[in-house]
């Protein structure tokens, strides 16, 4: 059974808490807020029936819990999880692992020490179409991927809080990551350099950043293309993007929302441009969360109820968080940057 303390009420909880209620083997012991009519609103609307605490420690201690799901700003990602980690508990938290790749080498240090688990909330690359679509390039139906672009636009204006009013770099530290980690998954290599473009367009109603362009380089040769805007207006693509990868033998597209479709040269000596035909991609499962959340939780709850490494451990997440931050440098010095190994 996963006992489990929820710190922080914001709106991230509606997103993690209807799945973790729906299992048989969660049980939601405490709420950590600093807000006490927040935690309460949030205990009340789901019917926890649990206390608030005034710290992690505590909660955990007086409902003995085993799991901490971090749902705080990134700001205080590293206090909450070295608190719940020295308290004996698995942390499951919200993307990014941490605001700086020492403070996501701390905490992943912290969990190794206490031989416990960091694992991160990146819900996307649970999305089936993304599951799918990594499948079938991992058949190689389209070759060696040579070219990975993603467009992402959309313009939420319901947010509020500290991704309107305080984050420098919102799209690249809490959406970007996402379509970063989903590049990661395709392509199964790590980047070594980007180049990036950060501005916030005319209109935007965000404080920092809201729009960029990469281009990164990954170890195998790959190069991956972002562009996107937490500020498009008209013409959305879904949260997950929309992609296209070029292979060594064909291209894939994916919208981001339904199935991949792919198509492969066919070798012509005598054609200008090759024919091609429709590859027979895997198909993903009808979505049950647009969100992806459940699909996450699911797998990661899953793994560690099995004593295994849940996919998105800290350790395999900080070169996400690596692209994210060398993409803000790269933005704010206008050149090339390369990541760390």
């Amino acid at each position: 059974m996963f006992r489990a303390v929820v710190v922080g009420a914001g709106m991230a909880a509606d997103f993690w808490l209807p799945p973790l209620c729906a299992r048989d083997d969660v049980q939601i012991t405490a709420i950590v807020e600093i807000d006490p009519a927040r935690g309460s609103s949030l205990i009340e609307r789901y019917g926890l029936g649990c206390e608030q605490y005034p710290q992690v420690a505590t909660a955990v201690t007086e409902t003995d819990a085993n799991l901490v799901v971090n749902l705080t700003p990134p700001a205080a990602h590293r206090a909450v999880a070295e608190e719940a980690l020295a308290a004996g508990c698995d942390v499951f938290g919200e993307k990014p692992v941490a605001e700086s790749l020492a403070d996501a080498r701390a905490i992943t240090a912290s969990a190794r020490a206490a031989g416990r688990r960091y694992i991160v909330m990146q819900n996307r690359r649970f999305a089936p179409g993304m599951r799918a679509l990594r499948e079938g390039i991992a058949a190689g139906l389209i070759g060696r991927p040579t070219f990975v672009c993603a467009d992402m636009f959309v313009a939420p204006h319901h947010y509020g809080g500290f991704r309107e009013e305080t984050m420098e770099h919102p799209l690249l530290l809490d959406m970007a990551i996402h379509t970063f980690d989903q590049a990661r998954f395709l392509i199964g290599a790590d980047p070594v350099s980007v180049y990036c473009h950060e501005f916030n367009p005319a209109g935007s109603w965000y404080l920092g950043n809201a729009a960029a362009s990469c281009v990164f380089e990954f170890g195998d040769g790959t190069v991956f293309s972002y562009r996107g805007s937490w500020v498009g207006e008209g013409c959305a693509t879904s949260f997950d993007a929309t992609w296209r990868v070029t292979g060594t033998a064909g291209s894939v597209l994916w919208d981001g929302v339904g199935a991949p479709r792919g198509e492969a040269a066919l070798r012509s000596d005598s054609r200008y441009f090759w024919p091609t035909e429709r590859v027979g991609w895997p198909n993903p499962e009808l979505d049950r969360d647009a969100t992806h959340h459940s699909e996450a939780i699911e797998a990661t709850l899953n793994t560690l109820r099995a004593g295994g490494c849940p996919e998105t451990d800290s350790a395999d997440n900080i070169p996400s968080l690596a692209m994210a931050l060398a993409a803000i440098i790269s933005g704010r010095e206008r050149r090339l940057v390369s990541l760390p190994r």
